[in-house]
C-alpha cells in the first residue's frame, strides 16, 4: 500500500483562509504528502495516544490540541490545517468536547475521500456508556447561559453549522451586557447594549454563535436596578457561505434589584414564569423556529430543563446580586473598578461550549476501550492489508487497559468509603466518579474570574468541611487560575493533589499512565 500525494498545495492555500491563528509555540509534528504509512489525525493527545497504539508502526499520528492544551477553548494554526490536509483519517472525540473551530478545521479540510470519526458518539456501538452532563452551579441566583434546542436536521445542518443569536433591541435604566470569561481572566463581550444595535450589519458586533444543539455558560451585568428587556433574533447559518435562516426572535424581561412581580406587571405578563435559581438557557428553538427560555430549578443540567415561552419569562436579578466591577482593562467596558453591578456570575470559568453529553468518555476505562475496538475498525477499514497487525495491537492494548481498570476500581476502592468526595473546579470527572464509586462535589465560584468575596469563600470553606475531605484535586494546566481553591486548602489544612482529565503534561505522557497516576493520586490524598 502506498499513501500518495491527493491533496495539492493550491488546495491547502484555499481551504485554511485566513480564520486560523498563527502560533509562536514549539513546532509540532507534521504529516506528509506522501508516505507508506497512514496519516491520522487526533484532537487531543489522549486520542492520539490511543491511535498510536493501535496503529503502531504503520501509522503516523498527530494532535491538533497540544499537550497541557486546553480542548475546549484551543484555536488551532495553519500547521494544523496542513495536517488535516494530509490526513487520511481523523478521530475527534466531539460531543462538544473540542472547540467549534477545531471541529470546522478538520471538517473544512479533510479530503473527501479521508475517514472522519466522532469517537464519543460512534463507540456507544462498542458498549461505550453515556452519562448525561450534570452541573452543580452551587450558585445564589439562577445561571443563565445561551442555547440552541435541536440538531436542525430539517435544514441540513451539520456539526460544523453554527445558530446565530443577536442582541437586537433592550431596555431599561441602565446598560446590560453578556460576557464571557476566559480561562486566564480575558473577557469576550457578546451583547452590549450601551452602543446600539446596529442592524445594518447584521448585529454582528451583538452576535454569539453556537454549534446546534449546545450550550454555552456566560455572564450578565446590569449597571442600574430596575425592569430590563432583551430582544434576541436567532438564525441557522448551515455552511459558511450559505444564506442564514430565520428562527424567529423573542424578548426576555429582566427584574433586576426589583421584585419580579413588579417586572411582570411592568411588561404586561400576567402570568408569568418567575426564574430565580438553578440553571436556565435563553434559547433557539429549530425545531419550532421560536426563542424560548429552557429551565430546570433544580440546576440538573439541560438534559432536565422544561420549555417555556421567551415572552412568558421573568429573569430575576435580586438585590445579592450586586457586586463590584473588578480592577483589571478586561473589565473596563462595565464602568470603573469599585463601582456596582448587578451580576447573574458564569458559573463556570473559560469558554465551554456543550451539549447534554458529558464528553470526557475516557475517564471510565471501559469506555476507552470502546474508543479502542472503533479506532482498530477504522483503520482496518482505511488500511486493511494491515488487518492483522492492527488487530494484534488492539488485542494487546485491550489486555494493558483490562488491567489498568482493575488497577483503578482497586486502587479507589482502597479510599475510605466516607471520603470519596473530590473537590475540583472543573467538571471532568463524571464518568470516573460513576464507574468507581466516588462522588463529585465541585465548587464553583460566582465570579471565576475575580477575587471571591468573604461570602464565597465561606461557602467554599463549608463545603469542605461539610464533606470532610483530606484533600482537594487541581489539574497541572489548570493550576494558575485556581488560586481560592488552594488558598482555601491552606487554610483548612488540607492537601491540594494533582489529577489529569483533558490532557497529559511532560511528565504523564500516556492514557494508561495518566490513569494509574489519577488512581494513585486520589487514593494517596483522600485516606487518610
Amino acid at each position: 500500500m502506498r499513501w500518495t500525494d491527493r491533496h495539492g498545495a493550491a488546495g491547502l492555500a484555499a481551504l485554511v483562509g485566513g480564520a486560523l491563528l498563527l502560533s509562536g509555540c514549539v513546532a509540532k509534528p507534521v504529516l506528509a504528502a506522501a508516505s507508506d504509512r497512514l496519516q491520522i489525525v487526533a484532537t487531543t493527545g489522549i486520542i492520539r495516544d490511543l491511535v498510536q497504539h493501535v496503529g503502531g508502526d504503520m501509522v503516523d499520528v498527530v494532535s491538533l490540541v497540544p499537550d497541557n492544551g486546553d480542548p475546549h477553548s484551543y484555536e488551532p494554526t495553519l500547521r494544523d490545517a496542513r495536517n488535516v490536509v494530509y490526513a487520511d483519517v481523523a478521530f475527534s472525540n466531539y460531543a462538544m468536547l473540542e472547540e467549534q473551530s477545531v471541529i470546522k478545521t478538520i471538517d473544512a479540510n479533510l479530503a473527501a475521500d479521508a475517514v472522519n470519526v466522532s469517537l464519543a458518539e460512534e463507540a456507544v456501538k462498542y458498549a461505550a456508556e453515556i452519562i448525561p452532563l450534570v452541573e452543580n452551579v452551587n450558585l445564589d441566583t439562577v445561571w443563565l447561559g445561551l442555547r440552541a434546542q435541536g440538531a436542525g436536521a430539517e435544514f441540513g445542518a451539520t456539526r460544523t453549522s453554527e445558530v446565530l443569536l443577536s442582541a437586537v433591541a433592550a431596555s431599561g435604566p441602565g446598560e446590560v451586557y453578556a460576557y464571557l470569561t476566559g480561562s486566564f481572566g480575558n473577557t469576550d463581550v457578546y451583547f452590549d447594549s450601551s452602543d446600539g444595535f446596529d442592524a445594518a450589519n447584521g448585529y454582528r458586533d451583538d452576535t454569539m454563535s453556537l454549534p446546534a444543539d449546545a450550550h454555552t455558560h456566560l455572564s450578565w451585568a446590569f449597571t442600574e436596578p430596575g425592569v430590563y428587556t432583551l430582544t434576541l433574533q436567532a438564525k441557522l447559518k448551515v455552511a459558511d457561505t450559505s444564506k442564514p435562516i430565520d428562527l424567529g426572535q423573542g424578548t426576555y424581561t429582566f427584574a433586576v434589584g426589583v421584585g419580579p412581580a413588579q417586572a411582570a406587571a411592568e411588561a404586561g405578563i400576567s402570568a408569568p414564569v418567575i426564574v430565580d435559581q438553578g440553571h436556565a438557557d435563553l434559547t433557539a428553538n429549530l425545531d419550532t423556529g421560536q426563542l424560548e427560555l429552557r429551565y430546570d430549578p433544580g440546576g440538573g443540567g439541560e438534559h432536565s430543563q422544561q420549555p417555556h415561552a421567551a415572552d412568558d419569562v421573568v429573569i430575576d436579578v435580586p438585590a445579592k446580586a450586586m457586586a463590584e466591577i473588578p480592577a483589571g482593562a478586561q473589565f473596563g467596558f462595565l464602568g470603573r473598578p469599585g463601582e456596582r453591578v448587578y451580576q447573574l456570575a458564569q458559573a463556570v470559568l473559560g469558554k465551554h461550549v456543550h451539549g447534554e453529553i458529558d464528553p470526557h468518555l475516557w475517564q471510565n476505562v471501559r469506555n476507552a476501550m470502546a474508543y479502542v475496538q472503533l479506532i482498530r475498525d477504522t483503520l482496518i477499514g482505511a488500511d486493511p492489508a494491515h488487518a492483522r497487525d492492527y488487530t494484534a495491537n488492539t488485542n494487546a492494548y485491550l489486555a494493558e487497559l483490562e488491567a489498568t481498570d482493575d488497577y483503578v476500581r482497586d486502587t479507589l476502592a482502597q479510599i475510605p468509603e466516607q471520603n470519596r468526595h473530590l473537590v475540583t473546579t472543573h467538571d471532568a470527572f463524571g464518568y470516573l466518579a460513576h464507574a468507581y464509586g466516588l462522588t463529585v462535589a465541585g465548587f464553583v465560584t460566582p465570579n471565576p474570574a475575580t477575587e471571591p468575596s468573604l461570602a464565597d469563600r465561606r461557602k467554599l470553606t463549608e463545603t469542605i468541611r461539610s464533606l470532610g475531605v483530606p484533600a482537594v484535586f487541581l489539574e497541572p494546566n489548570l493550576a494558575a487560575r485556581s488560586s481560592t481553591l488552594t488558598q482555601v486548602a491552606g487554610e483548612q489544612g488540607i492537601r491540594v493533589c494533582p489529577i489529569y482529565g483533558d490532557t497529559f503534561s511532560n511528565t504523564v505522557t500516556s492514557y494508561v499512565q495518566m490513569m494509574r497516576f489519577n488512581a494513585d493520586s486520589l487514593r494517596e490524598c483522600l485516606t487518610p
